[in-house]
């Protein structure tokens, strides 16, 4: 059995009911192992067993439930074929690939071209079938073309063109009802002079309706098209009865402005949801075009495209870096702040590793190309963030379940107050244009649209602060945490520990002591001893080797050197060598209270002296766990460091609870041990070790300075190394959260308050139809709102 996931493209949804009963669909496939519909994204993201399941009867599921996957074309350039039977194979070995529609090889143009369900195949399962074939190929690219904003603003376009002519036609009838109210009879108050401008309105411009609640019935549900169909088809067709029968009573200007206001709120809609994923724009643009490549000893500009691994690239002041690669010659100061949000540049020299779309300030050097493409830092978060805003949050579901089964009780809500009206009071008129004001205000567009805008908002403005958030799901629940496990090295220190005391005993000089020390320790691989390696360096600059050398794991080590005989280590080690460290004992107890790690140094039997290392905290870590308390969160540290060295951290930063002499491989258990007393746990970790006590908290946070495993593991990763991010993380989850409530409770107060006042007749159908407009846009401004989070 293999999974495979695709994530495939859906027209045609208007509003959550929509996104609900396609899920639905899907879900009930034989194979679907998960699926998800995104009625923002317009995406149905499905896992399933390729075994029981095809991408066919995936589209033709989405087809007769009543929308549309559009076709994707992919041109392939290809290399290697020489005839005729060549094109045939490479044809053949395309078409088999499961949801191709069409593959066409032209050997002439050495192109292929290929149909498929948009989102079903990835770019490179078809340049992989090629090569399976025997020829190679590369998807050719079109430089600049934005088609995600071409097709947005076509939709835009296309509704503020259908407005104005709904808006022109419209505007008579509304003056109408003035008229008639008046009792003044002219040419507008003509029941075929409204016939006339009502009859485009209602069937060429609202053809949209009928078409997107003629495909919803179909595919066995009803949508928002299905309300507003209804809705002014009645007001429309009994309009139409009485002017066959002569009865001056009209309601065109009820239909005719309702699709106009509908119209009217679906533009700007569609403008403020474009502006909802602005971070991705912004992300993309940072892109530089160009790099300038050394090639054959010139210096010349390619498209960025062209860039290959191991190309020496040249980055002058003022210049974007074009890819990731590793400084080969000169040094500078990058800003690095459009990748981590960090304002204050980086000075880079020689073997240090540089981000692609970061800027060069001063400084010009040299590169060596690393990663390109979609292996370089940019695309990866591109590609996160696009994930994340494709994602739902838990509390959507709700929604998704109300707007399920909404839209069948509003028609009956409508019928109840039709047959009320007419039967109670026997009053047809009335009881039919409250059904029109029941039908028109109840649409649950604002209700579909009030999660995904925030957290594709909330999502992008993380990216744009350096915060990778994985999905809505993770969003939401950093905003659930109560406690927070802090590992120690390299999340609240630096990871890089340096020399605070050197202290000698029995006439030892300092210096003499440092040398000996660093002598020994450039054959060890620890980092504590590396720290005093680089001392030893700074200082006393050639150090020479060791004669002899051996690590004792867990104690020290033991080396000969210029004849003498050298133990460097914990007190253990000094037992065991029967070196006595009596007069020692206070000053080591003293630098264990300061969280310093003391490293005795025994030559010839005799304590020699004591080098204290101590890994740096962060400036920001203090504020950052005060800022955390005040949050309410229980602040735990995790180390592997002797309980008197980790309180004395853990005072420093003021965090009262120490896990501490934990190993690597106990960390998850820690973990879980927290959660197993209901607490709801986020855990901030960096390195390798830290990623099984990733997976296993409730919320994993990778500082992104450490490794891509811990990454992979987390569900937040923060690109700067500072618990600060954690802050921001944590007040973007609960700003998110509370701009999804807000939106939930408007869209959900709006429909509870409006449906009784329409079904009492106190709303007119055109005031609801503008209400029911405005609810959506005030949803999208509300998530908008977001992009202000400092």
């Amino acid at each position: 059995m293999a999974h495979k996931k695709v994530a495939i493209d859906v027209l045609g949804m208007t509003c959550a009911a929509c996104s609900a009963r396609l899920e639905k669909a899907i879900s009930k496939l034989e194979g679907v192992i998960n699926s998800s519909v995104n009625l923002l994204a317009q995406k149905a993201t499905v896992e399933y067993d390729d075994e029981k399941m095809n991408i066919d009867t995936l589209v033709n599921t989405i087809e007769k439930t009543g929308y549309k996957v559009p076709i994707e074309k992919k041109i392939l350039l290809i290399e290697g074929m020489t005839c005729a039977a060549c094109s045939a194979r490479v044809e053949k070995a395309l078409s088999r690939l499961d949801g191709v529609i069409k593959a066409n090889v032209n050997l002439s143009t050495n192109k292929a071209i290929i149909e498929y369900p948009s989102g079903a195949i990835e770019e490179e399962i078809l340049v992989k079938a090629v090569e399976k074939a025997g020829y190679k190929a590369e998807v050719e690219r079109e430089v600049d073309r934005d088609r995600e904003k071409e097709l947005r603003e076509k939709e835009i376009k296309s509704l503020k063109r259908s407005f104005i002519i709904s808006a022109i036609l419209s505007i008579p009838l509304f003056s109408a009802m003035f008229f008639h109210m008046a009792g003044q009879e002219n040419i507008l108050t003509n029941g075929y002079f409204q016939l006339l401008l009502a009859t485009p309105v209602q069937f060429i411009i609202g053809y949209r309706f009928y078409k997107g609640a003629y495909n919803s019935l179909r595919g066995g549900g009803a949508n928002m098209d299905v309300l507003v169909s209804m809705g002014t088809s009645a007001a429309y067709f009994y309009s139409l009865y009485n002017v066959i029968k002569g009865v001056h009573e009209y309601y065109f200007e009820a239909s005719a402005v309702i699709i106009t206001l509908i119209l009217l709120g679906k533009t700007f809609e569609a403008v403020a949801k474009g502006k909802t994923s602005e971070a991705i724009k912004k992300l993309m643009g940072l892109q530089p075009k160009t790099a300038r490549v050394i090639r054959d000893g010139i210096e010349k500009d390619i498209p960025i495209e062209e860039v290959n691994i191991g190309d020496v690239i040249v980055v002058k002041p003022g210049e974007r870096i074009p890819v990731d690669g590793i400084i080969i010659e000169g040094h500078s100061s990058i800003d690095e702040s459009m990748i981590t949000g960090e304002s204050i540049p980086v000075d880079k020299k020689e073997g240090d590793k540089v981000i692609g779309a970061t800027i060069n300030k001063f400084g010009s050097f040299k590169f060596e190309a690393q990663r390109i493409g979609k292996d370089t830092v940019l695309a990866q978060i591109i590609k996160l963030v696009e994930d994340a805003q494709g994602s739902k949050a838990p509390v959507q579901r709700l929604a998704d379940k109300i707007s399920g089964i909404f839209v069948p009780v509003v028609v009956l809500i409508a019928l109840v107050t039709f047959i009320g009206f007419y039967l109670v009071r026997g009053d047809f008129t009335t009881g039919l244009i409250n059904a029109v004001a029941v039908l028109v205000i109840a649409c649950p567009c604002a209700l579909g649209l009030a999660t995904p805008t925030a957290i594709m908002v909330g999502t992008g403005k993380g990216a744009e602060n350096g915060i990778l958030i994985k999905s809505g799901e993770h969003l939401e629940r950093a905003h659930n945490m109560e406690a927070i496990v802090l590992d120690k090295t390299g999340t609240i220190t630096k990871g890089e520990p340096e020399v605070t005391d050197i202290i000698t005993f029995n006439s030892m000089q300092e210096d003499e002591l440092l040398r000996v020390a660093a002598t020994v320790e450039k054959a060890s691989e620890h980092p504590l001893g590396q720290a005093i390696v680089r001392r030893g360096e700074e200082k006393l600059l050639m150090l020479t080797e060791p004669d002899s050398f051996m690590a004792i794991p867990g104690k020290g080590l033991k080396a000969a050197l210029e004849g003498k005989e050298i133990y460097i280590g914990n007190r253990k080690l000094m037992s065991d060598a029967h070196i006595h460290i009596d007069e020692a004992e206070p000053e080591l107890n003293r630098l264990e209270e300061e969280g310093k790690t003391a490293m005795m140094v025994g030559i010839d039997g005799q304590i020699s002296g004591i080098i204290a290392v101590a890994d740096r905290i962060k400036d920001s870590s203090k504020r950052a766990i005060e800022e955390l308390k005040n949050m309410g969160l229980d602040v735990y540290m995790i180390t592997g460091d002797n309980e008197r060295t980790a309180k004395a951290i853990a005072k420093m930063v003021g965090i009262d609870n120490v896990l501490a002499e934990v190993l690597p491989e106990n960390k998850a258990e820690m973990v879980e041990r927290i959660k197993s007393q209901g607490k709801y746990v986020g855990m901030v970790g960096d390195g390798i070790n830290d990623a099984p006590a990733l997976a296993a908290a409730d919320v994993g946070f990778a500082i992104g300075t450490g490794t891509d495993v811990a990454m992979e593991a987390a569900d937040i990763t923060l690109m700067r190394g500072d618990l600060m991010g954690i802050v921001t993380a944590i007040r973007l989850s609960h700003r998110t959260m509370k701009t999804i409530k807000q939106n939930l409770f408007w869209a959900f107060f709006y429909n509870s308050i409006g449906i009784p006042f329409a079904a009492l007749g106190f709303l007119n159908p055109m005031i609801a139809g503008a209400a029911m407009a405005f609810s959506s846009v005030s949803v999208v401004t509300n998530s908008l709102r977001l992009r202000n989070f400092k």
